[in-house]
């Protein structure tokens, strides 16, 4: 069988540092708030490009916090609008009802699947306070034009990163170059709005052996008041300035994303070989494989782009982390069944979009057809670090041999 993801074969890719690392924290006698903690963020927010990282129990709860903060500063209340793409897993949404603000739903681009930047400007209003973007599947959702907008009318741009540790946007002036530009500056996802969200869920490109999550800003003050809501909304033991949470990121997954961190860029590039792979080798005519509109030539120490007639080699981007591999199919259903009684297992990243879940009956009335065809189509083929070229070469097989 081709597992979807195999964790077990991803931990045991870490040891035996992984468990020296537990060790280290066990016989310390410290379980929270220390050293570890402490060190990852610091790490953390190095890694992202912000000054600062929180860390907190989960990517839910960063996204709660943020707008929790920006509450108690006084930037946003209750009944104002945070505009959302309605292609997401529901968490983005609960952070945004979960604090008594209204998401305003805007479609995705059928291409990217992430929030289509073109739809945001004419749903704002006078009471839009923030937009958020989901780089889903783990592909950058940013433009200049999102910039412009925010800055046009004072809005917030808060970043859900959960699936997109790591991944590099592209601007003027820097050592890799792309086809056709002069030169460009690197920044990560993560660090291109006013704050960011992140989730260390166990299945995440960086992930913990349990739920963790962490907050990324400039805003030293915005960082200050997350972390202390995060903490009971205290700044000293047993005083209490917040109404705040209980939500912190633990030792022991602290020092297991520290091991991770270190390997996190060589793993999302092993990830952009296999959808490389997929997307040169998958043809049947039924699928249709994740667009990609960029491919960047490798530079030397120099920052020059190699020569073609010597060493040229064309890169996947690297604004796209391949948190999941998302193919789409009017006949996705049958393509699963297929490949499951083929011993492949695949997933459904998501089934039933967020406004029409139960949870949000308020707008289950809404309609928005482009979300609900993605939902009705994707299917999530086997993506990972470990995952061997072989396994890979069998999916591209059976799907070029589907029938029908």
């Amino acid at each position: 069988m081709i597992k979807f993801l195999d964790l077990q074969k991803v931990t045991s890719s870490f040891e035996p540092e992984l468990s020296s690392s537990i060790d280290r924290v066990v016989k310390s006698g410290w379980f929270l708030l220390g050293e570890e903690a402490s060190s990852f963020e610091g790490e953390y927010a190095t890694f992202i490009g912000s000054r600062h990282c929180i860390g907190t129990a989960n990517g839910l709860d960063a996204l709660r916090l943020i707008f929790k903060a920006y509450i108690d500063i006084g930037v946003m209340k209750e009944g104002d609008e945070i505009i959302v793409p309605a292609n997401t897993f529901i968490a983005t949404i609960l952070a945004i009802t979960d604090n008594r603000l209204k998401p305003v739903f805007v479609e995705p681009d059928i291409d990217s699947y992430n929030l289509d930047i073109s739809l945001v400007e004419q749903q704002i209003t006078e009471k839009t306070r923030a937009i958020i973007v989901v780089h889903l599947y783990g592909q950058a959702c940013w433009s200049g034009e999102l910039n412009e907008i925010a800055k046009k009318y004072n809005l917030k741009i808060i970043e859900d990163n959960a699936q997109a540790a790591g991944a590099i946007i592209m601007a003027p002036g820097s050592g890799l170059k792309a086809q056709g530009e002069q030169g460009l500056t690197t920044r990560r996802t993560g660090s291109l709005g006013d704050a960011a969200g992140h989730s260390f869920y166990p299945g995440k490109n960086l992930g913990a052996l349990g739920d963790g999550g962490a907050v990324t800003t400039d805003d030293d003050d915005l960082a200050a008041i997350i972390r202390a809501l995060a903490n009971y909304g205290s700044t000293r033991k047993y005083v209490h300035d917040f109404k705040g949470l209980n939500s912190r990121l633990d030792e022991i997954q602290a020092a297991v994303l520290r091991v991770k961190l270190h390997r996190l860029d060589a793993d999302n590039e092993r990830r952009r070989e296999i959808a490389e792979y997929y997307i040169k080798n998958i043809k049947h005519p039924a699928l249709i494989l994740p667009k990609v509109y960029f491919e960047y030539l490798k530079a030397d120490d120099s920052g020059n782009t190699i020569n073609s007639s010597t060493n040229e080699k064309y890169l996947m981007p690297l604004d796209h982390t391949w948190h999941l591999f998302v193919i789409r199919s009017s006949i996705r259903d049958k393509v699963q069944k297929y490949l499951t009684a083929e011993g492949v297992q695949t997933l459904i990243h998501y089934p039933l979009p967020p406004h029409r879940q139960s949870a949000l009956k308020e707008f289950n009335q809404l309609n928005l057809p482009i979300t609900e065809q993605i939902s009705s189509e994707v299917l999530s083929l086997p993506i990972s670090p470990v995952m061997q070229d072989e396994e890979a070469y069998i999916i591209a097989d059976l799907l070029n041999n589907l029938k029908g």
